[in-house]
């Protein structure tokens, strides 16, 4: 076996392992064998391929969590907006920005974080249709601005 099909197999082997020890743990059993099995491994090494990936996928998350909040925002100040519409965004992000929550995440974990996008999901859905085609240009460009475009175009001669 060439080093690249070592180091790809032992790769696989230790993702694994780490994924088979959260379920595991997840689900109640022991994870001391699996543990054997990674005991020696170089963390710092792992940890440095996956640290662009994690920023990325940050910088997604928090792209694809600040998209709907910008839209309501926006929303809110148009001034077509209904006084119950308005109140029901108020409402919304003050529920999200607020330290209280109905299932608080420091009890619930994954659940607490559910209210918050039920909350969302559900203002959205009651003000739709004053999403205008000029409020979704406007909260991508912000979003661009804050964590760069999703997509960049560049001149396929560059590439020669």
């Amino acid at each position: 076996m060439t080093g690249i099909n070592v180091f790809l197999k032992q790769s696989v082997m230790f993702i694994t392992i780490c994924l088979l020890v959260l379920m595991y743990s997840i689900l109640g059993k022991d994870v001391k064998p699996l543990l054997d099995k990674i005991k020696n491994v170089d963390w710092m090494y792992y940890i440095n391929k996956a640290w662009p990936k994690l920023r990325e996928y940050a910088k997604q998350n928090a792209r694809t969590a600040c998209e709907p909040i910008l839209k309501l925002w926006f929303v809110l100040e148009d001034p077509n907006t209904e006084t119950w519409e308005k109140a029901l965004i108020y409402g919304a992000i003050i529920y999200v920005i607020s330290p209280f929550s109905i299932i608080p995440i420091h009890v619930y974990k994954f659940l607490g974080i559910l209210d918050e996008g039920a909350v969302i999901l559900y203002v959205i859905n009651k003000v739709n249709n004053k999403m205008t085609p000029a409020i979704n240009n406007k909260v991508m460009d912000i979003l661009d601005e804050w964590f760069g475009p999703i997509y960049t175009i560049s001149d396929s001669s560059e590439n020669i």
